[in-house]
């Protein structure tokens, strides 16, 4: 039988490759692993800190080395590897195509060095049914589909609202499920020395001041306000501003550096999930970094 066969060193070495593209962040690789090994408590003994390169070479290496445990699992990789086709993984991700297409070679490469093991020309049908199932069972295990529904029949009900001032109050109260739900942990609204601040919540090792905006379009003085209580904190802080109705155009302006802007259509975004709102904030910021530009909308990122 196929499992029973060594695996040659060339097929080694391209697994850790494909493994190490086919997803871009480190938690949808620990899923894909996680749902495609019989025996996955390895996967809680392996260095996650470093490349993901790095973390697939440790746990390839040291079932490699156990045959006795790992032989049937190195198989399952196999097996899971050769038969992706697409990469959903890594659409949100790959803005010029590259990580898609690099993905794609690494995968036809390990196809090439397995053909002695899989027979890759199985039948089209029970190659379909692994994936699905393998994909149903993480869309499960991740789905926040019932807490986001809660949530947008929640921010519909507030934009039927025609109180203002307790919209407001509605609207903080909804971020902080919002954030509580992507386990950013966040904290209500507070005064501090006067000042009033709508929240804070922590993401990726840094401490962020929020302010919460739903009235009107956000004016310059209303950012340049929010960004003068961003600055007097300490160095690291950022800001988040979520204004529904946006910005005006004569808003922004280069010296707004410590704060990003997420509107209206970034909220739908998030509750219709089409994007989970860390990966909105980290693009969000990386895109800030990388233009300059504090305010950047979901369809153009």
């Amino acid at each position: 039988m196929a499992k029973s066969k060594k695996i040659s060193h060339q097929a080694i070495l391209a697994l850790i490759e494909a493994l190490s593209l086919i997803t871009w962040k480190r938690d949808d690789l620990r899923d894909f692993l996680k749902y495609s090994m019989d025996n996955s408590a390895i996967l809680g003994t392996i260095n996650w800190d470093g490349t993901k390169r790095e973390s697939v070479k440790e746990l390839v290496e040291r079932m490699t080395n156990r045959p006795d445990l790992y032989q049937n699992d190195l198989m399952n990789l196999l097996l899971a590897v050769t038969d992706l086709t697409v990469f959903p993984q890594l659409e949100f991700w790959d803005d010029d195509g590259t990580k898609k297409e690099k993905a794609k070679r690494a995968v036809e490469n390990l196809r090439k060095h397995t053909k002695g093991y899989i027979q890759i020309t199985k039948e089209q049908a029970e190659a379909t049914q692994r994936r699905a199932k393998s994909e149903s069972t993480i869309a499960k295990n991740k789905s926040l589909e019932s807490e986001l529904l809660k949530l947008k029949a929640l921010f519909n009900k507030l934009a039927t609202n025609t109180n203002f001032q307790q919209r407001g109050y509605e609207f903080e109260k909804f971020l902080n499920e919002l954030f509580h739900l992507y386990e950013l942990d966040p904290k209500s609204s507070f005064k501090n020395h006067g000042e009033q601040i709508d929240g804070a919540f922590t993401f990726d090792g840094t401490d962020y001041l929020l302010e919460a905006k739903w009235k009107q379009q956000v004016n310059r003085t209303d950012l340049a306000t929010f960004t003068f209580k961003v600055e007097s904190k300490f160095k690291i802080a950022m800001g988040l501003l979520i204004t529904v109705d946006g910005l005006t155009p004569e808003a922004i302006s280069p010296e707004f550096k410590s704060v990003i802007v997420m509107d209206g259509m970034d909220l739908i975004a998030i509750l219709d999930a089409r994007v989970s709102l860390p990966d909105l904030l980290y693009k969000k910021r990386r895109k800030g970094t990388e233009t300059g530009r504090i305010y950047i909308p979901f369809n153009e990122l």
